[in-house]
């Protein structure tokens, strides 16, 4: 889903560093399957160090944190994702970045219609983030 975003949003896929905010997997045993699990703000947070060391080395231009989860780690605290979804944001350091929904959401979307105009959004936010590349 996030490949094919990308590719739509005209973003090489080659020149981007995914990584995850929180390093553990946390989830929920239903007979044979694993159901992922949200991280607490506690397990997000003791995270950020590792996000800032991941952006110290890569030196990214923008950063487009995708979910609530990412948001936080890179906030330092919650936001709704629709206050901010799409805006163009600077950190204190200087770095630019892009709130927007995580690409799972879309798979929880039951009707078509929904998930096409959230899929829309979702690569709209992508080259929301492109072209705070550019201008960077």
């Amino acid at each position: 889903m996030l490949d094919k975003a990308l590719e739509e949003a005209g973003i090489d896929r080659r020149r981007v560093f995914v990584t995850n905010a929180v390093k553990r997997f946390k989830f929920e045993q239903r007979g044979k399957r694993r159901l992922h699990k949200r991280p607490n703000t506690y397990e997000i947070d003791w995270c950020r160090w590792w996000i800032d060391i991941e952006r110290a080395i890569i030196k990214p231009k923008v950063v487009v944190a995708l979910g609530a989860t990412a948001a936080r780690s890179l906030l330092g605290k919650s936001v709704s994702i629709s206050s901010v979804r799409g805006d163009i944001l600077t950190q204190s350091d200087g770095t630019r970045f892009v709130v927007t929904i995580h690409p799972s959401y879309l798979l929880r979307v039951k009707d078509a219609d929904d998930k096409a105009r959230e899929y829309r959004r979702f690569v709209g936010d992508l080259k929301s983030g492109k072209e705070a590349m550019r201008s960077a």
